[in-house]
């Protein structure tokens, strides 16, 4: 009898962990959803295709999924892994104050993320915007991120340089650690790429204002590395 009571109760306790255990098994087969969010240093460069290869090579590949409404290769980029997704949410000539006040929020309700890594602000400072109006529009952006998903981890890139004009840059890319350690939260982190440091403006721009295939690599190894830890996270349950 008494043998019988402790099966019972072992029973139970399978019983009652099961939903735990359903809940563990469903995260780890839902795929993380990552949002590349940008302008045309987003849009039209080949660091999405290079991130991806570091997701390939980390064995993560197959756990994730890029998002956007957009789904392109301009660039004809070729990165070791020849099926990557490229999915995203570049669009060239776009301000972050726009895209705070009038799209994002659509765009995630359609393509929903667990991620989003953005760098944005440089066609602000070409339009003359101030570095307040683009703090403004970037806690606006984190504020509709984390309406729509209270979890959502976010990366923000510190702006590459321009070989012209580039004052405005350095004014926005010092405001941003502040920004940032102020936004940050448990349950929705914050993590800075630093994309900057260590950028040359000439022979790592094509053109002056888009990264060539060595910026592209800069990009790629600085958000890289960020991006594998919130995945791996994400994957975990954290």
């Amino acid at each position: 009898m008494q043998l019988i009571n402790l099966f019972c109760l072992a029973l139970a306790g399978l019983v009652a962990a099961s939903p735990v255990q359903k809940e563990l098994a469903e995260r780890q087969n839902q795929k993380i959803r990552i949002m590349p969010l940008g302008d045309s240093i987003t849009e039209i460069t080949c660091w999405r295709a290079f991130v991806w290869d570091q997701l390939a090579d980390a064995g993560l590949a197959d756990k994730v999924d890029y998002v956007g409404s957009q789904y392109s290769n301009p660039q004809n980029c070729q990165p070791k892994t020849f099926n990557w997704d490229q999915s995203h949410e570049g669009h060239s000539g776009w301000l972050a104050i726009d895209i705070a006040n009038s799209y994002l929020e659509g765009w995630l309700r359609n393509t929903p993320a667990d991620i989003v890594m953005f760098m944005l602000g440089t066609n602000d400072v070409f339009r003359g915007r101030s570095t307040n109006d683009i703090i403004a529009a970037y806690t606006k952006m984190v504020n509709i991120m984390r309406a729509a998903n209270p979890k959502m981890k976010i990366i923000v890139d510190l702006v590459i340089p321009l070989s012209f004009g580039n004052q405005g840059i350095e004014q926005l890319n010092a405001r941003i650690p502040e920004w940032a350690r102020s936004m940050n939260s448990t349950e929705s982190p914050i993590v800075i790429a630093d994309c900057y440091t260590g950028f040359n403006a000439w022979s790592d721009l094509r053109d002056g204002v888009h990264p060539s295939l060595s910026g592209d690599r800069i990009i790629a190894d600085r958000v890289g590395p960020l991006l594998l830890e919130y995945v791996r996270q994400a994957l975990d349950g954290r």
